[in-house]
């Protein structure tokens, strides 16, 4: 299990850099440094943009998991 525990946590932080790397972003800079466009449009993820976050969030908990495992084994 020691052996092959850091190269899971390799294959995650690849998988989940090239995850938000891939996914789209509507913040201009002005949203970056905390301006707005003033639009106050409420903004949700839909189709291929949904499926990309919520493997971001599933690869960002298995990354988690496995480093936590990595400090007991």
């Amino acid at each position: 299990m020691t052996t092959i525990l850091p190269w899971i946590q390799i294959v995650l932080s690849g998988i989940l850099i090239v995850l938000i790397l891939v996914q789209q972003s509507n913040a201009g800079a002005g949203g970056t440094f905390g301006g707005g466009d003033g639009s106050g449009i409420q903004y949700t993820r839909r189709g291929a943009e949904k499926v990309l976050f919520n493997a971001t969030v599933v690869t960002a908990i298995f990354f988690v998991l496995a480093a936590f495992a990595a400090l007991f084994f």
